[in-house]
C-alpha cells in the first residue's frame, strides 16, 4: 500500500527490523561550531542570538575586532580527518550505525548542498565532501549510515522572514530545507534520517508528511530507511519512525513504541570543547549503565562524540568508545538483537537489568555482590535451568531461592580475571520462565 502524506498513514509504517537489532550507535556533531570549540554547538546562537556576555567576551579576547561567525568557516579545515580511521574506531566501539551532522542549526552543510552557496564544506573550509567520505568508509565495514539534518537555520534570512509571517509563508522550506533533504537522500542513500530543528513551527509549515510519504513510497531507500520523531513542533514522542522524545531521554518504564536514547560523552556539549575537563565526561561505568538500562527498556543507545575542527576524535573520547567496545565484545550477546523481557529490572534494585532472546534470559548486573552470590527474584527456575556467564567457560552453580527466584554462586576469581570489565557482567539463564 502507498503511504499518504498524513500522520495516521505514515505512523502505521512498520519500522525496518535492522534498527531494533542494531542497539548501539555513535553520534557525531561536527561543523563550524568546532572552530571556536567553546560553550557548545549552539555557539552562534548564544553569541549573536542571545548576546550572552560570556560568549561576547570569549570572541573579543580570542579573535580580531569585527569577527563574524562566517569568519570561522575557513578555519574548519578537517586537515586530519581520516574517515577510514573513524570507521575502524566506531566498529571497535561496537557501533552498528553512525549518525553524522550533515547540517546543524548554523546552516553550514558538510556536503556540497546545491542551495547552500559558499556555506558548505566544498566551497569553504575543508574543501571536501565530509558526508560522502565518511559514508563510503562506514559502508566498507557494513556499518549503517545515518544523517542528522536540522530543519531550521537560526539566522537564514528566508527562515527569519517566514518566522516573521507566523509561518504563513514557506520560502525557506521550499528553497532550502526540502531541496537539501531530497538531495541528501538521492546522493547518499542513508539508512537513517535524524531530523532536528523542528520545534518552532507546525507540520503545515515544514511539509514533513509530504517528504516522508515520498521517502516511504518512491525514494531509493523506501524499504530500509528509518526516521526519528522530530518533524514538527508537536511531533516529538508522537509521530515519525522511532521516538527520541528529548535529548538524554530516560523513560523509567518500558515504552510501547521503539525509541532511542541519545547521550554525549561530554556531559555539557555535543560539539567539541577545547576546555573540557575529565570530570565533565561520562566514565566507562556510566556509559555501560546507560546502555544497559536503555536496551532493557527496548531502546537503542546513540553515544555522541564531537571531533575537533581538524577532524580528530580526541584520545579521551576514543578511550571511552574502545572501553564500550571491549565490554560489548564480551557481553554483546545480551545486547544486540535482544528484546525486552517480561521484567526489565530487579524490583528491589536498579543494578540488575534483563534482556531476552527467545526463551533465553540475560541478567546484567552492574555491581558485583559482596558475598559472590547473585540473587535474582524475577526468573522462575525449573529442573532444566542452566546458568552461564558471558565471557567464561563452564556452568555456574545455582539453587532455588527461599523466597522466589534463584541464587547463583559466582566464582570470586572471575572478578580478578583480566577478562571481565570493571562494570557490568551478564549471566545467561536457560530453562527459566
Amino acid at each position: 500500500p502507498r503511504y499518504r502524506p498524513d500522520w495516521a498513514s505514515l505512523d502505521a509504517r512498520p519500522l525496518p527490523a535492522w534498527f531494533d537489532q542494531a542497539k548501539v550507535g555513535v553520534f557525531v556533531h561536527w561543523g563550524v561550531f568546532s572552530v571556536p570549540a567553546w560553550g557548545s554547538e549552539w555557539f552562534w546562537w548564544h553569541w549573536q542570538g542571545e548576546h550572552r556576555a560570556d560568549y561576547e567576551r570569549f570572541v573579543q579576547r580570542r579573535y580580531p575586532p569585527d569577527t563574524t561567525y562566517a569568519d570561522f568557516a575557513p578555519r574548519f579545515t578537517a586537515h586530519d580527518f581520516q574517515p577510514r580511521e573513524w570507521a575502524q574506531l566506531f566498529q571497535r566501539a561496537g557501533a552498528r550505525y553512525v549518525v553524522l551532522t550533515t547540517k546543524h542549526h548554523e546552516g553550514f552543510t558538510n556536503w556540497e548542498s546545491p542551495v547552500s552557496w559558499n556555506w558548505n564544506s566544498l566551497d569553504t573550509g575543508p574543501h571536501r565532501d565530509l558526508v560522502g567520505e565518511l559514508g563510503q568508509a562506514l559502508r566498507e565495514r557494513n556499518i549503517r549510515y545515518g544523517l542528522y539534518h536540522s530543519l531550521l537555520e537560526w539566522f537564514n534570512p528566508l527562515y527569519l522572514a517566514d518566522k516573521e509571517s507566523g509561518f504563513k509563508t514557506q520560502n525557506f522550506v521550499l528553497k532550502k530545507t526540502m531541496p537539501e533533504l531530497y538531495d541528501l537522500v538521492l546522493k547518499y542513500k542513508p539508512d537513517l534520517i535524524w531530523s532536528d530543528g523542528d520545534w518552532e513551527a507546525p507540520e503545515s509549515y515544514w511539509n514533513s508528511t509530504s517528504f516522508l510519504a515520498w521517502l516511504y513510497n518512491d525514494s531509493p531507500i523506501k524499504d530500509t530507511v528509518v526516521v526519528n520523531d522530530r518533524w514538527c513542533n508537536n511531533c516529538s514522542c508522537h509521530h515519525g519512525g522511532y521516538y527520541n522524545c528529548a535529548d538524554k531521554y530516560k523513560p523509567g518504564t518500558l515504552p510501547t513504541h521503539k525509541w532511542e536514547m541519545c547521550s554525549s560523552i561530554d556531559k555539557h556539549s555535543w560539539g567539541y570543547r577545547s576546555n573540557m575537563n575529565v570530570a565533565e565526561l561520562m566514565d566507562e561505568a556510566s556509559i555501560i549503565e546507560e546502555l544497559v538500562q536503555t536496551v532493557s527498556f527496548g531502546g537503542n543507545y546513540l553515544l555522541n562524540v564531537g571531533p575537533t575542527k581538524e577532524g580528530v576524535i580526541v584520545p579521551v573520547f576514543q578511550e571511552r568508545l574502545l572501553a564500550l567496545g571491549r565490554w560489548l565484545d564480551t557481553n554483546g550477546e545480551a545486547i544486540y538483537e535482544s528484546k525486552p523481557w517480561r521484567v526489565q529490572m530487579e524490583n528491589s534494585t536498579d543494578t540488575v537489568w534483563y534482556t531476552s532472546k527467545g526463551p533465553v534470559v540475560y541478567a546484567i548486573f552492574l555491581i558485583w555482590p559482596l558475598d559472590n552470590v547473585l540473587e535474582l527474584s524475577s526468573p522462575i527456575p525449573s529442573p532444566a535451568t542452566q546458568v552461564t556467564m558471558l565471557g567464561f567457560a563452564g556452568t555456574l552453580k545455582w539453587q532455588k531461592s527461599p523466597g522466589k527466584g534463584l541464587l547463583i554462586t559466582l566464582s570470586p576469581n572471575m572478578l580478578l580475571s583480566p577478562l571481565p570489565p570493571q562494570t557490568g557482567w551478564a549471566v545467561k539463564l536457560e530453562g527459566v520462565k
